[in-house]
């Protein structure tokens, strides 16, 4: 029997604050697992995840993700503690390494070696809120510090990577790992490879949760539904560098990505469409339509990872989100 654990997961281009919240407070309410809150290049997540803290109850609240490349170690350690204290225990901090795109044309930071990067900050976070001191570089002759606040050792990590060398950085270093637009069949082959590097890893004896999911939009109108999906999916695969639509390419795709990139020459997150030639692309990222339709979808789901995330598209009017939390509500 499926374990039907569900989380929702929404992408950085939704920036309606008030709806972001109303939509945890509703998920919380319908008993969903975890609401997990990305940061882009608008709303900051942290200070939102502070509201929705003080306006839940019993979800699970995740950075998903944060970039590692905006924040210092000693940054992103200090806030996920805050967040640990507000929320009272209900805290994942995610760590990602981001996009070329977002690190060059939003933090002006050059993107060089980002499993490095991930690895780096990864540690070192991990390391403060333990209560140890920063492992600082060598040669900088500084003092090393300890977080100032209470250690937080068990507060959950969370890594978003795509690329092998970022994977294996989850593999050894997080409590889960957090891909985001990978094909639903992908993970039978990623995930037992994932657990063979895990056990070889330094928390070898820690479960690692695998944390993942589709883009859902449900409306009795099932054109509706899929052009809300299907925009959502061509902006990621079209404009958010070639990440996204290099994964999909390597799952066994390199035609119908290509397809999607030609349809869109001009991406937008709300008019871009999928054609009819890369549909199998759509079944494997998106689930639209009726409640039903998206509950034996969501099956699926539950038979390649260990928690499913409800993706929420951008932008969309809060009858099609509430309609789309309690058709796949757990």
């Amino acid at each position: 029997m499926a374990n039907r654990r569900r989380g929702v997961a929404l992408t950085p281009m939704e920036t309606r604050r008030e709806v972001i919240v109303r939509a945890a407070t509703l998920a919380d309410s319908l008993g969903y697992e975890a609401f997990c809150l990305p940061e882009g290049w608008g709303l900051d997540s942290t200070l939102v995840l502070t509201e929705i803290a003080l306006r839940t109850q019993r979800i699970r609240l995740v950075s998903g993700i944060l970039s590692v490349w905006g924040r210092t170690p000693g940054t992103l350690a200090m806030s996920a503690a805050t967040l640990a204290q507000i929320s009272g225990g209900r805290y994942v901090l995610g760590l990602g390494p981001s996009t070329r795109a977002l690190v060059e044309g939003f933090h002006d930071v050059p993107f060089q070696h980002p499993a490095e990067r991930l690895r780096h900050v990864t540690a070192t976070v991990r390391a403060l809120l333990a209560g140890e001191r920063a492992p600082l570089a060598a040669g900088t002759g500084a003092n090393p510090l300890r977080l100032g606040q209470p250690p937080v050792p068990d507060l959950p990590i969370w890594i978003a990577a795509m690329g092998p060398h970022a994977v294996r950085v989850a593999a050894e270093l997080a409590d889960g790992w957090f891909p985001a637009w990978l094909p639903r069949d992908g993970f039978a082959a990623r995930v037992p490879d994932l657990r063979r590097q895990r056990a070889a890893a330094a928390r070898a004896g820690t479960p690692l949760t695998v944390v993942s999911g589709p883009m859902v939009a449900c409306d009795a109108d099932e054109a509706a539904a899929r052009a809300a999906a299907a925009s959502c999916t061509a902006w990621y695969l079209c404009a958010m560098g070639d990440v996204y639509a290099r994964a999909v390419s390597d799952q066994g795709y390199p035609n119908e990505v290509a397809a999607i990139r030609a349809a869109n020459p001009r991406p937008s997150p709300q008019k871009g469409v999928v054609p009819a030639e890369a549909q199998v692309v759509l079944d494997q990222l998106t689930l639209y339509g009726s409640p039903a339709r998206i509950q034996d979808g969501l099956a699926r789901w539950d038979d390649a990872v260990d928690l499913v995330t409800v993706g929420l598209a951008p932008g969309a009017p809060w009858e099609s989100i509430e309609a789309t939390l309690r058709a796949a509500a757990p």
